[in-house]
């Protein structure tokens, strides 16, 4: 009785919680830019890719910065109007945000109720990073969980790493966890996710060879198409840095720090004390290394907490949460180029997540792998006495 009393209040608390995300969707018009972009991308896919990476969209004049592969994924966005497309994004992106929820307790520990899962649910999509992710229609949500669902299979199961590749296909930055599958012996994984992504980029050349060219050879490093890396948006060690020293363009300042924060981010990811340890640090790594890290970008905020509440760190958890709630940045001048004359005690509520991330490296490379936490340690005492 007390179980099922339990699941009605969660499956309750989960209806209320998305119709109230519904609702403030609704009411404030949202455009959901993103989508427009993703349509656009596989109307153009659809004519040939010839005009892929030379449209603009919306108001803001977006350009399409995913892989060709990516525009042929798009194409069925392109079978629906408009508003249908909208509704399937929001409900497909709270979904996902449960999918994720799930398989992040289950990679920090055992797998989750029905009941806590519909309850964690509830909270999550108030994070900042989900929330923007659904507010702009974005495909955060279905990356990471992708990505989460690979790594969370279990040992030697067949065609582990195929998914984390064809992630990888799609937006570049997954790709790192390949880097993390080698640096920790998991050749075969890393092989299987190598020719995965290797197998995306071979796809949209035969498909899209005109935009495959292009892309591989003249797009991907023109990291300006992005969007400006200065603005508070951008919750990178870049963004970080130009917005810091108030300079648009922080060249070397910003690329000698971002090499030294990769290699200390994939050491401590490779000697974390626990595999899930390991994943968070490999996901917050890129996000801080990235050119552009995009707020919404930081939904892997959600394995974050489940981490630190299964190991024992509940007050850290609680802290960290409120942190990606908080929305600090948001609260700050930042129309025009504000975002540069930021004053030295605004520049932490402008750059919340990399100072976060920065920390969390930190912390790790002063723990060995295998060691317990000391929120933990009095408990394993107890249960292997």
């Amino acid at each position: 009785m007390i179980d099922r009393l339990r699941r009605a209040t969660s499956c309750a608390t989960l209806t209320v919680s998305a119709a109230a995300l519904l609702t403030l969707v609704t009411l404030q018009h949202a455009e959901m830019a993103d989508i427009l972009v993703y349509r656009a991308e596989g109307a153009a896919a659809a004519a040939g890719g010839g005009d892929l990476y030379g449209f603009t969209v919306t108001r803001w004049q977006l350009p399409a910065t995913y892989p060709p592969f990516a525009a042929l994924l798009f194409v069925p966005t392109t079978w629906l109007q408009l508003p249908a497309l909208k509704a399937v994004f929001l409900l497909g992106n709270i979904a996902l945000t449960a999918a994720l929820v799930h398989l992040s307790c289950r990679l920090a520990g055992p797998e989750p109720t029905r009941a806590r899962t519909c309850l964690l649910t509830s909270g999550a999509l108030w994070l900042e990073p989900v929330f923007q992710t659904t507010l702009f229609g974005q495909i955060n949500l279905a990356l990471a969980t992708l990505i989460l669902w690979d790594l969370t299979r279990p040992a030697g199961a067949r065609g582990k790493g195929l998914a984390l590749g064809i992630a990888a296909g799609i937006k570049l930055t997954p790709a790192v966890f390949v880097v993390y599958l080698l640096l920790t012996g998991r050749r075969r994984e890393a092989t299987y996710a190598a020719a995965a992504g290797a197998g995306t980029v071979l796809l949209g050349a035969l498909v899209l060879p005109q935009a495959s060219w292009e892309f591989w050879t003249r797009r991907l490093y023109e990291t300006g198409r992005v969007g400006k890396a200065w603005i508070v948006d951008n919750q990178s060690v870049q963004g970080l840095v130009a917005r810091a020293l108030h300079v648009a363009e922080p060249g070397m300042l910003w690329a000698v720090p971002a090499v030294l924060v990769a290699l200390a981010g994939m050491y401590a990811a490779t000697r974390a004390r626990t595999e899930a340890h390991g994943v968070a640090l490999t996901a917050f790594t890129a996000l801080l290394v990235s050119p552009i890290s995009w707020s919404h970008h930081w939904v892997w905020c959600v394995p974050l907490l489940a981490v630190l509440w299964a190991g024992g760190q509940r007050r850290t958890a609680v802290a960290v949460a409120l942190l990606f709630t908080a929305r600090t940045m948001w609260l700050l001048p930042h129309q025009g180029d504000l975002d540069l004359q930021l004053a030295w005690w605004q520049q932490p509520l402008a750059s919340p997540y990399p100072l976060l991330g920065l920390g969390l490296v930190l912390v790790a490379l002063r723990q060995r792998r295998g060691q317990p936490s000391a929120s933990s340690s009095s408990a394993s005492t107890i249960r292997y006495a």
